[in-house]
C-alpha cells in the first residue's frame, strides 16, 4: 500500500504519514530530482555486476554450460538433510528471488544527509550487536538487506539512521531466531538512544515500506554450503570464505551482487589465498568461472588493504581462534600480494 493510499483511507492504515516524518525525518524517496537522478545513476552503472560484454558472457555461459553436462555430481541419497531429490529445483527458486531483493546500488546519491562511510560505520556496529547475541548468521545478512532496500525507497536523516539499523535487526531476528531478542534489549543497545515505542514503531513502518518481503531473502551461506561440497567441506576454506564473505557488508561496491555471486566470491578468494584452484566442481556447484569472480577477488583485497581496516569489528571477530585467525591471514596474505591483487 501506498502512502497516498494510507491517507485516503486512515481507519486501514498500519502508520500514518507524520508517524514516517517522525520516523526517516524527511519524505518518500520518489520526487522528480531524485527519479532523474536515479535514471543517470542507472545508465552509468549497471544494477547487477560484473557487467560483461557479449562474446565474455557466451564464452562463460558455454563453459558453464559443458561442465554441468559432463560432471558426474556423487550424491549421498542416504543423506536426508540434503534433499538431493529436490535441490536443483531449491536453488533454483531461490535463484528467481533474488532480483525481487536486491537494493538500488546507487540509493545514496538520493539520500541528503547520511553517506557510504555513515553506512559502513552502521553495518559495522549492526556486528558487533550480531555477534553479543549469538544470534545466526542469516540473521545478519536479513537485517542488512533490510536496511538497503529501506533506505532505497526512503530518505533518511542521520539521527534516525541507527534507528534503521536497529529496527532490521529487530525484525530479522524476530523471522529468523528461535529465541529473539526482546525490544527492551534493543533499547538496552543503543543506551536508551531510542525508546520502546519508537523502535515498534519503526518496525511497522520498515515492513509497509518493504511490503513485508523479508522471507524472500536468501543470504550467501545458502549458496556457500552448496559450493563447500566441491572440497568436501574443507573447514579452512569455509571458515575464511565466511569471513571474506562478511567483508563484502561493509563495501557498497557489493550492493550490485545477488547473494549467490557474493557466495562465489567468497569461496574463489578463499581458495585463491589458501593455494586451491578454482576446477570444474567448483564451477558447476557455483554456476561461475574463475573469469567471472576475478574482479570481485580483486574488489575484497582492495578493502582487506585500506587503512585502519584492521580495526574493523568482522576483523577482530575473525582474529578469534575460535574463527582460525581467518582475518589476520587475510590481511597478510592481501599485503604478501599487493601486486597481484
Amino acid at each position: 500500500m501506498d502512502v497516498e493510499d494510507i491517507e485516503g483511507d486512515p481507519e486501514l492504515s498500519i502508520i500514518n504519514e507524520k508517524e514516517v516524518d517522525e520516523m526517516v525525518g524527511v519524505q518518500e524517496q520518489v520526487t522528480p530530482e531524485q527519479e532523474e537522478k536515479s535514471a543517470i545513476a542507472v545508465a552509468k552503472s549497471p544494477r547487477i555486476w560484473p557487467d560483461v560484454d557479449t562474446e565474455r558472457a557466451v564464452r562463460h555461459y558455454r563453459e558453464i554450460a559443458e561442465i554441468q553436462e559432463t560432471f558426474e555430481d556423487e550424491v549421498d541419497y542416504l543423506d536426508t538433510t540434503m534433499v538431493s531429490e529436490y535441490s536443483e529445483e531449491i536453488f533454483k527458486y531461490m535463484n528467481d528471488l533474488e532480483d525481487d531483493v536486491m537494493p538500488n546500488p546507487d540509493y545514496m546519491d538520493g539520500q541528503n544527509e547520511i553517506t557510504w562511510a555513515m553506512r559502513q560505520t552502521l553495518v559495522d556496529w549492526l556486528l558487533q550487536v550480531h555477534l553479543r547475541w549469538h544470534m545466526l548468521p542469516e540473521t545478519l545478512w536479513i537485517a542488512i538487506n533490510i536496511v538497503d532496500r529501506f533506505l532505497t525507497r526512503r530518505v533518511v536523516s542521520l539521527v534516525k539512521l541507527q534507528l534503521v539499523g536497529v529496527t532490521a535487526m529487530f525484525i530479522a531476528a524476530k523471522y529468523e531466531e528461535i529465541l529473539a531478542p526482546s525490544v527492551d534489549e534493543f533499547v538496552f543497545i543503543t543506551e536508551n538512544g531510542y525508546t520502546k515505542e519508537e523502535i515498534l514503531k519503526g518496525e511497522r513502518i520498515v515492513l509497509q515500506t518493504l511490503d513485508f518481503k523479508v522471507s524472500q531473502y536468501c543470504s550467501p551461506y545458502s549458496w556457500m554450503r552448496r559450493i563447500s561440497k566441491a572440497d568436501n567441506y574443507d573447514i579452512q576454506t569455509r571458515t575464511l570464505g565466511k569471513f571474506l564473505t562478511e567483508v563484502t557488508l561493509l563495501d557498497h561496491r557489493f550492493l550490485r551482487c545477488k547473494p549467490s555471486l557474493i557466495a562465489a566470491v567468497g569461496m574463489y578468494s578463499a581458495r585463491r589465498m589458501l593455494g586451491g584452484d578454482w576446477n570444474e566442481s567448483f564451477v558447476f556447484h557455483s554456476g561461475f568461472v574463475a573469469e567471472h569472480l576475478e574482479p570481485g577477488h580483486q574488489w575484497i583485497c582492495e578493502k582487506l588493504l585500506e587503512d585502519n581496516f584492521a580495526s574493523q569489528y568482522v576483523c577482530q571477530k575473525y582474529a578469534n581462534k575460535k574463527f582460525l585467525k581467518a582475518s589476520l591471514f587475510a590481511i597478510e596474505w592481501a599485503k604478501s600480494n599487493v601486486d597481484e591483487a
